[in-house]
């Protein structure tokens, strides 16, 4: 087995957790892939993989080494599909990164719809809100809301997200139902932090024109989105998150809408990518269809980089 192919399969392993799933994967048997390994840590005089009755996972030499392998085959794949001129019919795997709301309520519904139109790509996606390191994890792009801080990354806005202040029924009968923004400041909100150990209780409204900050107490935080919701379910607090997320909540009435004669300001989203992606055929037609999607549910936005 050629060097290359080698790495492929360990990738393949680490993602499958499993010599056998992995061996099936690339078509050869399950004893060609336990030698190639074998040969691949005696070549590096190193240990990569941690084998038990129950499942494969990388050591932490293997967890880098994984982690350099998907950089070198996502390069190597777009090198290869720039000289095939592949760009109406790209290949390869794609990584993405993205929160599992946005996973579970919008792309994943329509993610058929993708593979009917590009059968040649693979997908890996994983779901979370931290940040992360792209080049590092090897993620070909990641999809956050709120205003992009990287000026390394390139951000492609995808939608303006309206927002929506709710509370429980339970909690507005404990603490009473805001009339004003400025009675805020007797009432808790449910923290949320995305990174590092800032915790934002605050509130944002526009009031006569500007926009307004309100920091309220509060003694449950997350760092979730969903569990920010379930949070809110259980009246731990006022909320302020995107409308779609809770739209059901706010028809069955399980959720209740306050201070609506105040605009929240839209969330804006958008795609991120490493400056030397811009030209991978798969990353341009992935970003593309996250446009038509989130155009469909959100109204049109201008397909312009921001970053």
């Amino acid at each position: 087995m050629d060097r290359l192919t080698s790495l492929l399969l360990f990738t393949r392993i680490v993602e499958q957790g499993s010599f056998s799933r992995a061996a099936a994967a690339l078509k050869i048997p399950r004893a060609t892939a336990t030698h190639a390994i074998k040969q691949l840590e005696a070549r590096l005089s190193t240990r990569l993989l941690e084998r038990t009755t129950r499942q494969v996972r990388p050591t932490l030499d293997g967890q880098a080494f994984y982690e350099r392998c998907v950089h070198v085959l996502s390069e190597l794949d777009d090198a290869e599909s720039s000289l095939r001129n592949v760009a109406s019919n790209p290949r390869g795997t794609l990584r993405v990164d993205m929160s599992s709301v946005h996973a579970s309520h919008i792309v994943l519904p329509r993610i058929d719809d993708f593979r009917n139109r590009y059968p040649g790509i693979d997908l890996v996606v994983s779901s979370g809100d931290r940040l992360i390191d792209l080049v590092r994890e090897g993620v070909d792009c990641v999809i956050r809301a709120g205003v992009p801080r990287d000026s390394t990354l390139v951000a492609r806005r995808l939608a303006l997200m309206p927002q929506v202040i709710c509370a429980s029924p339970e909690y507005l009968a404990c603490f009473g139902t805001p009339r004003h923004p400025d009675e805020l400041q007797a009432h808790q909100a449910v923290g949320f932090f995305s990174s590092g150990n800032t915790v934002d209780h605050g509130l944002d409204l526009v009031v006569e024109g500007e926009l307004r900050l309100f920091t309220l107490g509060g003694w449950m935080a997350t760092n979730d989105a969903e569990s920010y919701r379930v949070c809110a379910l259980r009246g731990c607090g006022l909320v302020q998150l995107p409308r779609y997320h809770v739209e059901e909540e706010l028809r069955d009435g399980s959720l209740v809408e306050v201070l609506g004669e105040w605009a929240s300001p839209e969330m804006p989203l958008s795609a991120l990518y490493p400056y030397h992606r811009q030209l991978s055929p798969r990353v341009r037609v992935f970003i593309d269809w996250l446009g038509s999607v989130y155009e469909e549910r959100f109204s049109s936005l201008p397909a312009t980089a921001v970053g």
